[in-house]
């Protein structure tokens, strides 16, 4: 049996989560200013006020779990919905990837307070964003998975990778 297609309120629903709330749709850049800077934000403004490295990683877990189920579902109708396969202005997939970036390095990292939390949010970002412009192997294939899988997948990947490397860097450099 098709699948039936979505209502008006689960398309208006998948938009705003697929978009960030509609950012994607007007910022330039969406993939940097709507999605991998307002993740880099929040987790950094979270970073600070919560109380410890254990209540951190908890809450970075569950929004990077939370952002990575609800991207695939909502980039999966908003592309469908566009006839595109990855559509510029969804931009879940880089608040996932950020996230999943941040949530790789943090057992690495001791962050004492504002400026180590600008410095490891600040080269998170860079990395991130990094990876997944060049998307190198094994980034690049996991866009040709179908639908919101194939949009989110690839961002996980890089995500991943720029973690990797944050961690390395953090512990090389004894930040």
């Amino acid at each position: 049996m098709p699948a039936q297609p979505p209502t008006d309120a689960t398309a208006r629903a998948a938009r705003l989560i697929a978009t960030v709330g509609g950012l994607g749709d007007w910022l330039p850049a969406p993939g940097t200013t709507a999605g991998s800077l307002p993740a880099t934000l929040i987790w950094s403004v979270l970073a600070l006020v919560l109380g410890g490295p254990w209540q951190l990683a908890a809450v970075t877990i569950a929004l990077t779990v939370a952002a990575t189920a609800v991207g695939v579902w909502a980039a999966g109708l908003e592309g469908a919905r566009r006839r595109i396969d990855d559509p510029g202005p969804v931009v879940i997939d880089e608040v996932a990837g950020q996230w999943l970036c941040f949530l790789v390095a943090l057992p690495l990292a001791a962050l004492g307070g504002v400026r180590d939390v600008a410095l490891f949010a600040g080269c998170g970002f860079l990395l991130f964003r990094a990876f997944d412009v060049v998307k190198p192997w094994p980034v690049r294939p996991l866009e040709r998975l179908p639908g919101g899988i194939g949009i989110v997948a690839d961002d996980l990947a890089a995500g991943a990778l720029a973690g990797l490397f944050l961690a390395l860097g953090w512990r090389l450099l004894g930040v």
